[in-house]
Formats: C-alpha cells, sequence, structure tokens
C-alpha cells in the first residue's frame, strides 16, 4: 500500500490518508469543500461546495495518475437530502459517460459544519 498526498486539496483534518493506493485501487478519503488555499470552507451555495469538493478529489486523483474515469464508486453524505438535485447537476458534469455505481446518504452532521463530503473508489 501506498499513501498519496498532494498541496492541491486540502490536509486531512485527522490521523487519516488523502487516500491510499492499494494495488489497482486507490481510496480516496471523504472530501469537504475546504479550499486548499486558503484553508476555508467553501459555503456560498450547495453547489460551490460541489465543485470544490470535485476539486479536491480531481487533484488526488491526479496526483495518483487517475482520472474521473477510473472511478468506480461514489458515496455522497449530506446533511440534507434536500441537496439531492443540485448536487446530481454538478455531479452529472463530472460522469458524463459510465457514470459509476453510488451511494447518497443523509447524516446528522458534517466536519467543520460542512454540508456535503464525497469519497471515491477509483480502479485502474
Amino acid at each position: 500500500m501506498q499513501t498519496i498526498s498532494t498541496e492541491r486539496a486540502p490536509k486531512a483534518l485527522g490521523p487519516y490518508s488523502q487516500a491510499v493506493l492499494a494495488g489497482a485501487n486507490l481510496y480516496v478519503s471523504g472530501q469537504i469543500a475546504i479550499n486548499p488555499e486558503t484553508g476555508t470552507l467553501v459555503q456560498t451555495s450547495i453547489e460551490a461546495e460541489t465543485e470544490q469538493i470535485f476539486s479536491n478529489i480531481e487533484a488526488i486523483l491526479t496526483e495518483a495518475g487517475y482520472r474521473f474515469m477510473n472511478v468506480a464508486k461514489v458515496t455522497v453524505f449530506t446533511t440534507d437530502m434536500a441537496y439531492f438535485d443540485a448536487v446530481n447537476k454538478v455531479y452529472a458534469g463530472y460522469f458524463k459517460i459510465d457514470p459509476p455505481a453510488r451511494s447518497f446518504v443523509q447524516v446528522a452532521a458534517l466536519p467543520k459544519g460542512a454540508r456535503l463530503e464525497i469519497e471515491v473508489v477509483a480502479v485502474k
């Protein structure tokens, strides 16, 4: 196994890696909408949060030599299921052909007061 880390995504908030490469599988830890340049949480809109999260995920995927087309599974955690349609609109821009398997789960709370967290598993 190999840990993956990039300055182009926010640092881990605890004792975990941004991602772990295990064989051909890349496990990307849940990302919230922290801007890695400022360290602040993007909360202007749920769409902006979603875009920042996907930017963070893309940076990690790229660091490991993966792309969105390699993503096999996505798990979306939200504090309000009312965000489902807005998140889907942004999400669809990243997975236009053969989208990955996905779970979309409402939770009571997320780190730093985020409204959304997304984790992915990518495979080559």
